[in-house]
């Protein structure tokens, strides 16, 4: 312990030094330690405890949850994974980008929807803006012209749109192939989905409806553009990891 002290005050010195020669660092501080604050009293364990109370999520059915991330866990190893290689593989990249350009302006109609709900007036109008050049100009939205000419796609669904007016997030949930979720963001989902079935954009629901090869078509299009892998934390919590995750980020989206 005396030889780590040692080390460290050997660290700061030199760092003083070089500071007093005039050198910067990269992030432009010329003196940072200045600024670091220490807290002497907190030991090891209570770094822990912090540490775990800070990854912990509302979870009351981690035993069911468990069980259905193992399953996403192995379907996507056996299954998913492989037909999405296989779809790569077989299709040039100008029809693969054609494809997601199309599917992913579906995904205009409830990001319109639920930010006029949100009262996202300037968002709602940049959703109505990029919907209509993507269908006109971007031919029924193969092609994406809006964000060529500078307009940035947002997304926001149900499950925004009812935290934005403060339900909660309720339990923690994992759902069979969709991953990860909780019980507002899932009705979410089912409230988005019933929106896309109502309007029919391009009569693409309709055509689903008569046509499932459609709907796997689109899946199997958003699990390639999914850049998230299962085991890619490298770490026996991953789950523990990619439910704080999805925790943090859905507020993060809410917030904006």
């Amino acid at each position: 312990m005396a030889k780590h002290k040692i080390l460290i005050a050997a660290l700061l010195l030199s760092s003083g030094q070089a500071m007093a020669a005039g050198q910067v660092d990269d992030d432009g501080f010329t003196n940072p330690l200045q600024e670091l604050k220490f807290n002497p009293g907190l030991d090891q364990q209570e770094f822990e405890r912090a540490s775990s109370d800070a990854l912990q999520v509302y979870d009351p059915l981690e035993s069911w949850n468990r069980r259905v991330y193992h399953f996403n866990y192995r379907f996507d190893q056996w299954v998913f994974l492989p037909v999405v290689e296989g779809y790569q593989y077989v299709t040039p990249n100008l029809i693969q980008t054609g494809v997601h350009n199309f599917f992913s302006n579906l995904g205009e109609i409830p990001s319109l929807a639920n930010s006029l709900l949100q009262l996202k007036g300037e968002r709602a109008m940049n959703n109505t803006a990029r919907l209509l050049f993507n269908t006109i100009l971007g031919i029924g939205g193969l092609w994406d012209p809006a964000t060529a000419m500078g307009l940035p796609k947002y997304r926001e669904d149900f499950g925004q749109t009812l935290g934005y007016y403060g339900v909660p997030a309720g339990p923690y949930l994992m759902l069979p192939l969709l991953g990860p979720s909780n019980l507002r963001d899932t009705g979410g989902l089912v409230a988005d989905y019933s929106l896309e079935t109502a309007v029919n954009y391009l009569n693409v629901a309709e055509a689903s409806s008569d046509n499932p090869g459609i709907t796997v078509f689109r899946a199997v299009d958003q699990r390639a553009n999914t850049s998230f892998r299962y085991g890619q934390f490298s770490s026996p919590f991953e789950y523990e990891k990619l439910r704080f995750f999805y925790h943090e980020s859905r507020k993060l989206q809410i917030a904006d």
